[in-house]
């Protein structure tokens, strides 16, 4: 089973979907309706922290899902909001875009690890995002391995546990690969996929 937490966000139900045509079963909760030890002891095989219209300090359990899934070395995966909570959590911070990006397309150039397994670099990908990881204050243990040209932040993978983050939509209708890359982290996480066209 895998968790997926619901930051009130529009897009959520896109991951939902996605997630279950690629065989994932999927119990989706709030991020407000659980607390983390309830969360845990539904016994996830991997956790998604979803997008949201916040920032990570009020995105409810996020930030101490993100360590309590750490220390269980469960498998976790950020998109935006979600992704920013894991910068967060492990000592980065989370700081205002240069530019706000809402609906626009974003060419992610990668390194082909984590999520990223297997997919062209670069491949476009929507954004709608106000606030981003900043480089300067990544701790060690995380790793950039997407951005964009300007060498903005577009995906994070822990360097030692399960643990992925893209600041885009994977989920979005007109971003490029999104199934592929949902698929990666079910990969990771030991969860059985089947073949959906791309």
């Amino acid at each position: 089973m895998l968790l997926l937490i619901d930051n009130y966000d529009s897009f959520t139900y896109n991951l939902v979907h996605y997630l279950g045509e690629l065989g994932a079963d999927v119990v989706v909760k709030r991020n407000d309706a659980l607390g983390v030890n309830e969360a845990m002891a539904m016994a996830p095989e991997a956790i998604l922290l979803s997008p949201g219209p916040c920032d990570p300090a009020q995105a409810g359990i996020c930030l101490e899902l993100t360590r309590a899934a750490a220390a269980a070395q469960v498998p976790l995966m950020g998109v935006c909001l979600g992704h920013q909570a894991i910068g967060e959590m492990f000592g980065g911070k989370v700081v205002r875009c240069h530019e706000i990006v809402h609906g626009k397309m974003g060419s992610m150039k990668h390194d082909g690890t984590g999520v990223f397994a297997d997919l062209p670099s670069p491949f476009e990908a929507t954004r709608y995002h106000s606030l981003i990881v900043e480089r300067e204050s990544l701790p060690d243990c995380l790793e950039v391995n997407a951005e964009l040209e300007d060498g903005t932040i577009m995906g994070l993978r822990h360097k030692e546990l399960p643990i992925h983050g893209v600041q885009f939509h994977p989920e979005s209708i007109a971003s490029e690969h999104g199934h592929k890359l949902l698929q990666n982290f079910l990969d990771i996480a030991g969860i059985k996929t089947k073949e959906v066209a791309a």
